[in-house]
């Protein structure tokens, strides 16, 4: 490095750091070797200058450090543009900007311009990746318009410590132009983006909905921003998949073996099946052959491999998971203890060590600790084999590298417990990533039952009975609300901020109110939050997408390595910008109809927007608001059966539901998808005293799931031509389909009230009976349950189909077989609700377990355990037969 300037005396050498702390920290590491710093007053009464003598490449210099407070500078617009009713805010995407010192940072710019008249030098302590190196640049511009003689150098540094600061001072380097050019153009496209947005959604919504409580929401701000947005839409996506989530009822067989060694419990291969029927067959084949037969005997060792150095992101990620401390605190707590020398510069994308770094001496210094300093002398200890150097993570930042103690402590007294919670983690962590991996036994045991696989890892058993073979149903559960540790990765998945902003958006997200998060970091949207990002969705711009922002920032990258200029990513950027928000604008009434599902509409006056809507009813959960007739659920909903393909609200109403008035509504079924003995149109109510729609909704929520495999939103289109949605149901009509009964066969029917029951196999029939669906010989089988123990049935080989017949009752007559071949999944299970439920419109029987049904011809059906099977023909109602054989079919 050549330094000039100065002439043969002492260098006068401006510094100016990025925090008041950190220009401290500096003067008096550099100051110590000659001792003497003498500290005044700058124009700023909080950014002091600190005065001693010190060497620079064998040169004297006379150094004097100061600091700014973050961004000297503000990006706006020109005057004329920045009232919000003085401009179309399409105007925005192109209005002249300007950057400029506001008015409470005067004072910091009359220091930086005084003291540049009077030096040689400029040397930038500002932090060592994008955003400090812009913060440099408005540092340059302000002591360079001051003193245009001036020779102006960058320290890069990344930890407050004696060694770093030296070093970085010793070998100084030029400020990096293309890093300060990405962080203009992000500033300017989220200043633009931000802006017509904020107020176009802001203008158009505020006066016409109440969005306060108190009434006084005046002053509400509805922001939008290209990060801000992506980020809130993470959480409403993964709230809808909650909502939208339909439990489904599955199997599992659980073996348990005990000894005097204790238990052991072996999972079934299959994990659990979601037809009934199967379950059952395969459970009563375990329970006749229970001999357990161990097929294979694994040992392995298992390797816990330590985790890769230290990143931003996974400090965030880890101290809300452990800790539940929010990432913006972590940061916060993080920059303290960097500020204080006690951890390396906290924000860094770097995940791998230089080959340079001395992490031996690193380690060293935690020695003396009383909680791991014994782990960190073992580290050292040759003789342990502990030590491995860390991995690479594969990421690099180019500035800094992975977060790392940098001074020991064992604790100061002006530390709170977050201080040393996160203190801990950095040293535990940098000391797992130097370790060796964690070395584990595992003992895996494979075993047989009747053909079906279960294992287990333990104990090692030869050959035994299973003291306990059960057959456990459960439910299918639907996913947690997003923590932020996995916000974060989401973010970081999909290039949404930056390592040392993502912080930032998450908490705009609570100022705005358009999150919630709880005492387990887990976020909620509130309905502004959700309503903003439904209005954005079916206009059919995913604004609240990751796809544009990842985008974005992927062209901040290429300008800060020079692949593309500022001016070329700003105009692309901008003018896709400015044809989302026009087509956004055309399209507002659908802002206004996703509004209108969460919030009353004002009784100032109401833009002309607004679509009239269809009051059906108070709100039944919290009586105050009112219920409409939407293509798109609130929270408080009624959930209409699928099977509807039209729905008109009528001026008549209820004379007995309460609280009222409850609107009747005109319903128009689809006549496939329910049964023959409903009325295709039908004037109802959702107040809960129609049984006919309330029967209908119940076929609904049991029909078919083959039918109703739900995709992506925006993915397809129903037979009627509505679309639907995995996230959230497009019309309130929307729901699962009734069973469709097009062939003539009825349902499958399957007894929940299962026992441990199981069958014997006795061969083939040889062709004596034949399935009616399968057209396959049956298998003879014998019952072993209590009331029909002995007895021998008829059942098809094909496990998905229902077919069963007593062999007594068959006789000299081929069997009326049920038919019905199950779906797949659940559906002959579910199909069999809707029968049964049809069956209570004939009004003859009710649903009774233990009640037995024949058909005409005096047949009983039974389900594979030998029990009985209630049910009734959905035609005529008739619980002696099924509709397969009904009389009255086709009339």
């Amino acid at each position: 490095m050549h330094h000039g300037g100065g002439g043969g005396g002492a260098i006068r050498v401006l510094n100016v750091a990025e925090k008041p702390s950190v220009a401290k920290s500096v003067a008096e590491i550099l100051s110590r070797p000659s001792g003497g710093m003498r500290s005044r007053e700058g124009r700023s009464r909080y950014n002091r200058v600190f005065e001693f003598d010190y060497s620079i490449g064998g040169r004297a210099c006379h150094m004097l450090v100061t600091s700014v407070t973050g961004h000297l500078m503000e990006l706006e617009f020109d005057d004329r543009f920045r009232r919000w009713h003085s401009c179309d805010p399409a105007d925005l995407f192109h209005a002249p900007v300007r950057k400029s010192v506001p008015q409470d940072k005067q004072d910091i710019k009359r220091t930086l311009e005084e003291e540049a008249r009077k030096c040689q030098w400029l040397v930038l302590w500002l932090d060592c990746d994008r955003e400090g190196e812009n913060i440099a640049y408005e540092v340059i511009d302000i002591c360079a318009g001051a003193n245009n003689r001036l020779n102006i150098w960058r320290a890069r540094f990344s930890a407050l410590i004696d060694r770093e600061i030296h070093e970085a001072v010793q070998h100084l380097d030029r400020p990096n132009k293309l890093f300060a050019d990405a962080v203009d153009a992000r500033q300017e496209i989220d200043l633009r983006i931000g802006a017509s947005f904020t107020r176009f959604q802001t203008m158009l919504l505020k006066d016409a909905f109440v969005l306060d409580d108190t009434g006084d929401d005046r002053n509400i701000i509805l922001s939008y921003g290209p990060c801000q947005f992506p980020t809130l839409g993470f959480i409403v996506e993964r709230f809808w998949e909650i909502q939208a989530h339909e439990p489904e009822e599955f199997w599992t067989i659980n073996c348990s073996h005990t000894s005097d060694e204790g238990t052991a419990s072996f999972g079934w291969i299959r994990g659990h099946l979601f037809d009934y029927s199967s379950a059952v067959v395969i459970y009563e084949m375990c329970v006749e052959e229970p001999m357990a037969t161990v097929q294979n005997v694994r040992n392995q060792e298992k390797l816990k491999y330590p985790p890769y150095p230290l990143s931003t992101i996974e400090l965030q990620k880890r101290a809300s998971r452990y800790f539940r401390m929010s990432s913006e605190h972590t940061m916060k707590v993080a920059e303290e203890l960097y500020q204080a020398g006690f951890i390396s510069y906290p924000r860094t994308e770097t995940d791998n060590f230089s080959p340079n770094t001395d992490l031996h001496s690193i380690i060293h210094e935690q020695v003396a600790h009383p909680n791991w300093g014994t782990y960190a002398q073992r580290l050292l200890d040759p003789e342990a084999r502990l030590w491995r150097n860390p991995s690479n993570g594969g990421h690099d930042d180019k500035a800094h590298p992975p977060i790392h103690p940098t001074k020991f402590s064992a604790g100061e007294t002006n530390w709170t417990d977050n201080h040393k919670k996160l203190y801990e983690l950095v040293v535990r962590h940098f000391l797992a990533c130097c370790s060796q991996p964690a070395v584990g036994a595992e003992t895996t045991v494979e075993i047989d039952i009747a053909g079906e696989q279960f294992n287990a890892s333990g104990r090692v058993v030869l050959a035994f009975v299973p003291t306990t073979l059960t057959l456990d149903s459960g439910m299918t559960r639907p996913p947690p609300l997003l923590a932020e540790a996995d916000l974060l990765g989401c973010m970081d998945k999909a290039g949404i901020g930056t390592d040392a902003t993502m912080h930032d958006h998450i908490k705009k997200l609570l100022d705005r109110c358009y999150a919630t998060k709880d005492a387990n970091t887990r976020f909620s949207p509130t309905n502004l939050g959700e309503a903003l990002v439904m209005g954005y969705d079916e206009m059919g711009y995913e604004l609240w997408k990751p796809y544009l922002r990842s985008m974005m920032e992927a062209d901040m990258k290429s300008v800060s390595i020079g692949t593309k200029s500022k001016s070329e990513v700003l105009e692309n950027c901008l003018q896709q910008m400015k044809a989302c928000f026009l087509d956004a604008r055309a399209n507002k009434v659908k802002l206004f109809d996703a509004m209108g599902t969460f919030f009353a509409r004002s009784s100032r006056p109401v833009n002309e927007t607004q679509n009239s809507i269809e009051t059906v009813r108070p709100c039944a959960a919290c009586n105050e608001s009112e219920m409409f007739l939407k293509q798109r659920p609130c929270r408080n909903v009624v959930w209409l059966p699928r099977s509807l393909s039209e729905a008109a609200v009528t001026d008549q109403v209820c004379p007995t539901c309460a609280p009222g008035p409850v609107y009747k509504i005109q319903f128009k079924f689809r006549r496939r998808d329910i049964p023959p003995n409903f009325d295709v149109d039908h004037l109802g109510c959702i107040g809960g005293c129609d049984d006919i729609l309330k029967e209908l909704m119940e076929l609904s929520r049991f029909g078919s799931h083959n039918q109703t495999a739900t995709p992506a939103r925006n993915q397809s289109q129903t037979a009627s031509g509505v679309r639907q949605g995995s996230s959230r149901q497009d019309l309130h009509t929307s729901f699962h389909p009734a069973a469709q009964f097009t062939n003539g066969q009825t349902p499958v029917v399957n007894p929940q009230g299962f026992r441990s029951t199981h069958t014997q196999s006795s061969g083939n029939a040889s062709g004596q009976v034949q399935c009616t669906s399968c057209q396959e010989p049956c298998v003879l089988r014998t019952a072993n349950t209590e009331a029909n123990r002995g007895r021998k049935f008829y059942k098809c080989q094909n496990l998905a189909c229902g077919f069963f017949a007593w062999e007594d009752d068959v006789e000299n007559s081929a069997p009326r077989g049920r038919g019905g071949r199950g779906r797949g999944g659940r559906s002959s299970s579910r199909q069999s609700s809707a029968s049964a439920s049809a069956g209570r419109r004939g009004g003859t029987q009710g649903r009774g377990r233990r009640g037995r049904g024949r058909n005409a011809d005096g047949m009983m059906f039974v389900a594979a355990t030998g029990e009985p099977v209630h049910g009734s023909c959905f035609i005529c109602g008739d619980p002696t037969h099924f509709a397969n054989v009904c009389p009255n079919r086709g009339r």
